[in-house]
């Protein structure tokens, strides 16, 4: 299949009634846009309040009743907590049990114990994405630091050869492969397959890793030298009993499995039979990560040696870290809800329909310019869709994971110091600005730019 353009599309919302003519429609949605950016830069105020205010901005121009903005922003806010919000949380606790446990700890281990000082970088890009599955970006970032300088001191090997490719593995599946909050949210707006756009996500991340991580490295660590041992010392948390390698990975695995299942069943097992009724239901991504933690609970944390209250205390410290991205999810689902109840997502369909440009480059590109902006991934990932909401009403279901996936990879792009992500991995590496740019944001670049060629790829012959 030839990648889709806009011309191709047939937008499908034409019941939604415009407030307004259209060029006072696209200048609302422009505006409101533009608010939104200002906010977070210039006046640096959180995301949720920028959102929201956003989207009140842009109901006014629109010349929609306030009152009725108000209700399209909650519903917006409480459709999309209650769709994204619940599987954020479950993605907490699962990810703080594989760290309290020493779940992520023995994966480091036993996949570095097995590993050649050649082979380390690849090593460190499997660990960067095997402990992204489950974990939030700056969660996974905080665990992965302790294990570069340490693998880095024991080997000899520069930190940014070991440091890069870790990394690459762990933003590749924050922006491709849910339940990480932007892919959630994405495929929540665009009314994506969750199963198919896992599966893509994962075929995706794969090239992009190693062409971001231990390739790129290589490049990266002759441009910043950061030897072993430079850095101060650190050594990984030592737990009196750690599951086991097996039963870790398996139960890491769990929740994509269940969910991969669901999605096979979708395209091969028979409607009504109880097999596919069954593998429908588990692998509903909500009930998927409630097994995985249920599950987590037993072969992380009780294997491990934790009790009721040290497994209770976990569950618990996992969900006020979470709290700010639920309310940034909650608010981008307000302004969608806005921007589709005034009829302004119709008109920016029409308005870019005969361009002939590609959907997914077009997606990429407004993702790239939010990410900019902003320095935010999830923001650039939910104004992006948000935009592209309307169009995806006439593809296929390949085409919309693709359309998903391509936010995704723009979202990533360049990260410089507007991002939170920047000044964390600048600290910890103890690099100055022009260093992180070389190092950090080149490999956010390259990663966002290969992760778009893999979808324009996949979307030849999906």
């Amino acid at each position: 299949m030839s990648t889709t353009t806009l011309g191709d599309v047939l937008v499908a919302a034409d019941t939604v009634k415009a407030s307004a003519g259209s060029g006072q429609l696209v200048a609302a949605a422009l505006i409101g846009i533009g608010v939104i950016v200002l906010l977070i830069t210039i006046f640096k105020l959180h995301p949720f309040l920028s959102l929201t205010i956003g989207s009140l901005v842009v109901g006014a121009i629109a010349d929609r009743p306030l009152a009725d903005v108000v209700t399209s922003y909650t519903t917006g806010v409480g459709a999309t907590v209650a769709s994204v919000g619940t599987l954020i949380a479950l993605g907490a606790m699962f990810g703080k049990l594989l760290a309290d446990s020493g779940g992520a700890d023995q994966i480091v281990d036993t996949i570095v114990g097995k590993s050649s000082p050649r082979t380390l970088p690849w090593a460190m890009a499997a660990i960067g994405a095997i402990i992204g599955l489950p974990m939030f970006f700056e969660i996974g970032l905080v665990l992965l630091m302790p294990v570069i300088f340490l693998v880095s001191k024991r080997s000899n090997t520069s930190v940014i050869a070991l440091g890069i490719p870790a990394l690459a593995g762990l933003s590749a599946m924050h922006g491709f492969v849910p339940p990480h909050p932007g892919p959630l949210v994405a495929i929540d707006a665009l009314k994506a397959n969750l199963g198919v756009t896992l599966g893509f996500g994962i075929i995706v991340a794969i090239p992009t890793i190693i062409v971001a991580g231990p390739l790129f490295a290589k490049l990266a660590a002759k441009w910043v030298p950061v030897p072993a041992g430079d850095l101060f010392d650190h050594e990984l948390e030592e737990h009196a009993k750690r599951p086991k390698f097996g039963i870790t990975l398996a139960t890491v695995l769990l929740p994509v499995v269940l969910m991969m299942g669901k999605a096979l069943s979708d395209l091969f097992a028979d409607e009504g039979t109880t097999l596919r009724d069954f593998l429908d239901f588990i692998g509903t991504p909500l009930i998927a990560l409630l097994i995985a933690v249920v599950v987590a609970i037993f072969t992380l944390g009780r294997a491990s040696g934790m009790d009721k209250d040290a497994i209770s205390k976990t569950l618990e410290k996992s969900l006020p870290p979470v709290a700010g991205i639920l309310l940034i999810v909650g608010a981008g689902g307000g302004f969608k809800q806005t921007l589709v109840d005034t009829g302004i997502a119709n008109v920016l369909a029409d308005f870019v329909k005969d361009s002939g440009f590609s959907i997914l480059l077009l997606a990429w590109f407004v993702a790239v310019l939010i990410r900019l902006a902003t320095g935010s991934a999830t923001v650039a990932t939910i104004t992006a869709s948000t935009i592209m909401a309307p169009l995806a009403d006439g593809m296929a279901t390949g085409e919309v994971s693709l359309l998903v996936l391509a936010i995704g990879a723009g979202s990533l792009f360049f990260s410089h110091v507007n991002d939170a992500g920047f000044w964390l991995v600048k600290e910890y590496f103890g690099l100055t600005v022009g260093q992180t740019i070389k190092s950090w944001s080149l490999m956010e670049t390259v990663l966002s730019v290969s992760g778009l060629a893999a979808v324009l790829l996949l979307g030849i012959v999906v």
